[in-house]
């Protein structure tokens, strides 16, 4: 029961330091008096009503947290502050008297923290600035994770957060710190984040946009979550200036941060080089916008070769970074466009990045061990480790990352099952799926980039709702609860 309460105890402050960055859409529902003032405030007196309230009652229980902890305390982190931040969307919406259900609500919510970014709404140019604000901010912040940040802060309160980083760092190889400390580590993600938002935001300026919607943009392009403050996305804007900021920031937030802050503190480009994901990932991104890009141009969908060239390039880096931005309407091409781009979403980016799906280093690391299983067929003896920069890959690493994938697979299944048992045709249940788990965004169909998921009904809205949960938590974090071992003493 004790570290129950300690586990409460940390949660709390959490959500009372999630609650703060309300005060944001809050200014400028005030400055504006755009009609979401009440909204916002009303959200945060509740969201830290309710979170101070659960830390001072379990204030005296607070200690270190062991692995387990870790375990519960994100899983519980990442499925409650959805419900926090869907309290203003839903106390505006009612009391503007349009449509958002509870569901509607936290989907949106889901899909902001976890960098989704598909969303049920829909005249987005309508709603108050505020609320737009606080859906992008919600990706920003969901971007490095809010536990990145928090474990940057709570060890100053006597609560380290070791346990907590190892649950919730996507990638397979989680035990490798940039710095001795575990908060100092999250400090520096976080540092190196922020410069890459601030050059982000002021691109977007010079580019055209106004500096809301530079900020707003910024912050789903560094989360790569893809919610814009226009129905149609990117194509409103039609500007090759801007497509060209977001298509090199969306390229940048799907590299490992880790190698972004090597590459920072060498003072030099040969991080890139040394990372095992770095190149690989821009080749086959870059690669694959480029052949997609000439198939367009052989189909007559585009006569001009560059104008094939932009749409191409842009849709495909923000599918394979798992973004979702779109500047056309990519569904209506044929069919081998958007699969192949959707496709690439569950793998291309990389671990420690902002991006969803398996990562890049799952990939190679499955290649490399498929490449030694056919060597071993012809040499029964060979003893051939899997290697990565030199390094052999422990059992245990590639034992981790076959068991993700039999999971990842069996999830996307079992999902995509649920949907079509609801009556969804095949192609709209799997891509709805398939962009959930990876947390990609828009799928094909009516889920596709111009189209919205407020055509699902509530319990295919809840499964795709969880989908996005275990994707960004990649799958075992949460899964990890529902075996009878994890509750045993």
């Amino acid at each position: 029961m004790k570290r129950v309460l300690a586990t409460l105890y940390i949660l709390g402050l959490t959500m009372v330091m999630f609650a703060l960055t309300m005060l944001i859409p809050l200014f400028i529902a005030y400055v504006g008096a755009d009609g979401a003032r009440d909204a916002f405030r009303d959200g945060f007196l509740i969201s830290v009503g309710i979170g101070g309230g659960l830390a001072a009652l379990t204030r005296r229980n607070r200690s270190e947290l062991r692995a387990r902890d870790g375990f519960v305390l994100v899983s519980a982190v990442w499925a409650g502050l959805p419900l926090l931040a869907a309290i203003p969307l839903l106390l505006y919406f009612h009391g503007a008297g349009l449509p958002l259900s509870f569901t509607g609500a936290y989907f949106e919510s889901m899909s902001g923290l976890t960098t989704t970014g598909a969303t049920v709404l829909t005249n987005l140019d309508t709603l108050p600035p505020s609320i737009n604000l606080w859906r992008a901010t919600l990706i920003w912040i969901g971007g490095m994770g809010i536990l990145v940040l928090a474990v940057a802060i709570l060890p100053l309160l006597g609560v380290g957060g070791h346990q907590v980083v190892r649950a919730e760092t996507p990638g397979p190889m989680k035990d490798e710190r940039l710095t001795p400390r575990i908060a100092s580590t999250a400090k520096a993600l976080y540092a190196v984040y922020f410069v890459f938002s601030i050059l982000c935001f002021l691109a977007y300026r010079l580019a055209g946009l106004s500096w809301f919607e530079a900020w707003c943009h910024m912050a789903t392009t560094m989360g790569l979550g893809g919610f814009s403050t226009w129905d149609d996305g990117f194509a409103h804007f039609d500007s090759v200036a801007v497509e060209m900021v977001a298509m090199v920031f969306m390229l940048i937030a799907g590299i490992n941060f880790a190698t972004h802050f090597n590459a920072f503190r060498q003072r030099s480009p040969r991080a890139y080089w040394r990372c095992p994901e770095a190149i690989p990932y821009l080749v086959v991104v870059l690669g694959v916008g480029l052949v997609i890009s000439v198939f367009l141009f052989i189909k007559d969908v585009y006569t001009d070769p560059l104008e094939a060239l932009r749409y191409g390039m842009f849709n495909t880096i923000s599918m394979a970074t798992t973004t979702g931005y779109a500047n056309t309407d990519f569904a209506q091409w044929p069919l081998f466009a958007p699969l192949t781009m959707l496709l690439l979403s569950g793998f291309a980016t990389s671990a420690g990045s902002t991006g969803g799906g398996i990562k890049m280093i799952r990939a190679i690391l499955l290649i490399k061990q498929a490449r030694n299983e056919l060597v071993t067929m012809l040499h029964p003896h060979a003893v051939s480790p899997v290697r990565i920069n030199g390094r052999a890959v422990e059992t245990r690493t590639m034992s981790s990352v076959l068991a993700f994938m039999l999971f990842y697979g069996l999830s996307i299944a079992v999902f995509t099952s649920l949907l079509l048992l609801s009556g969804l045709d095949p192609i709209t249940a799997f891509s709805a799926v398939f962009a959930s788990v990876n947390n990609t965004g828009p799928g094909l169909g009516p889920v596709g980039p111009m189209g919205t998921f407020a055509v699902l009904s509530d319990f295919q809205i809840w499964v795709c709702t969880f989908a996005m949960l275990i994707g960004r938590l990649e799958l075992l974090t949460v899964l990890v609860l529902f075996t009878p071992i994890f509750w045993r003493k």
